[in-house]
């Protein structure tokens, strides 16, 4: 593992031998725009291991993605190799559908420390509620960033990570059944405590994220990854590219339905990611990712 092979992996040339706010950004949005959010593993006959070597291989030397447990563990050896003072933390997700969060930690996050402030790091959340920038760790305020404004709100010890989202443009939304374009205005996302975790604690749920017959990675196929101006996504054979606050404080939704013979270039050409096993799409959940 060299770090200097992992910032060519995300094509960062700048500096990195002080541990500041300003290189921990940077090093941040290089990695959401070159390093995708996805579970294609899952979906072509792999399995997603939580050990640190073969997180490395996978992400920087066969240049895929990964999810919450790959990214940010990833990233963790990055900003601790760096000097960072670095936390492993564990959320568990809100799910619209449902109204509730998850039972379970079901989510890596890092919190780091810099001159006596609190950050949170999270390069793994992926879709529309990727944070762009690391998060003052503060109750109320609000974050503006460019996906969206961001903010905590803590009560009795817990935290919650909400967005406050855009009106949407979808230009063709007879494709769109799931899009929720104007009911929703804050979303919550995910709720965590401070209580430090290792990552042995993401073991059993990161099984069960691969397994579970009605785990949403096992009936989603899902890849995403931060652009210069947005996000794009493919769910299952449905391409989405969203261009952040293109006017009027709206942002442009594109949507396409894939046929099977296109799946493979789109996702080298979209993605960077070409597999080595077949994949199978897949998307049999009704729960939407935005």
């Amino acid at each position: 593992m060299d770090i200097k092979e992992y910032f060519a992996r995300i094509s960062y040339r700048g500096s990195y031998d002080k541990p500041d706010l300003e290189t921990l950004t940077e090093i941040f949005q290089h990695h959401i725009q070159a390093v995708p959010f996805e579970n294609l593993s899952i979906h072509c006959g792999e399995s997603i291991e939580l050990d640190l070597a073969a997180t490395y291989d996978k992400i920087v030397k066969k240049k895929r993605g990964g999810w919450c447990m790959e990214n940010n563990h990833l990233l963790s050896w990055v900003l601790k190799t760096l000097g960072y003072d670095v936390t492993l933390l564990g959320s568990k997700v809100y799910v619209p559908e449902y109204d509730a969060y998850a039972d379970d930690i079901d989510h890596l996050l890092l919190k780091v420390v810099l001159s006596d402030k609190s950050y949170i790091v999270d390069g793994g959340f992926g879709m529309a509620y990727q944070m762009w920038q690391p998060m003052e760790l503060i109750s109320g305020k609000d974050q503006p960033q460019t996906p969206g404004i961001f903010r905590f709100l803590e009560e009795n010890g817990i935290w919650y990570l909400e967005k406050v989202k855009r009106k949407q443009c979808v230009p063709n939304q007879s494709v769109s059944t799931s899009h929720n374009v104007d009911k929703e205005v804050c979303r919550r996302v995910y709720l965590f405590t401070l209580q430090p975790r290792d990552i042995e604690e993401f073991r059993a749920r990161n099984l069960h994220l691969q397994t579970a017959p009605d785990s949403l990675f096992v009936t989603k196929s899902i890849c995403s990854l931060q652009t210069a101006d947005g996000v794009r996504a493919l769910v299952g054979w449905k391409l989405t590219e969203i261009k952040y606050n293109y006017k009027d404080n709206m942002d442009l939704v594109e949507i396409r339905i894939l046929a099977d013979e296109e799946m493979e270039k789109t996702l080298k050409e979209k993605f960077n990611i070409t597999l080595d096993k077949k994949f199978v799409p897949i998307n049999t959940s009704r729960l939407s990712l935005f």
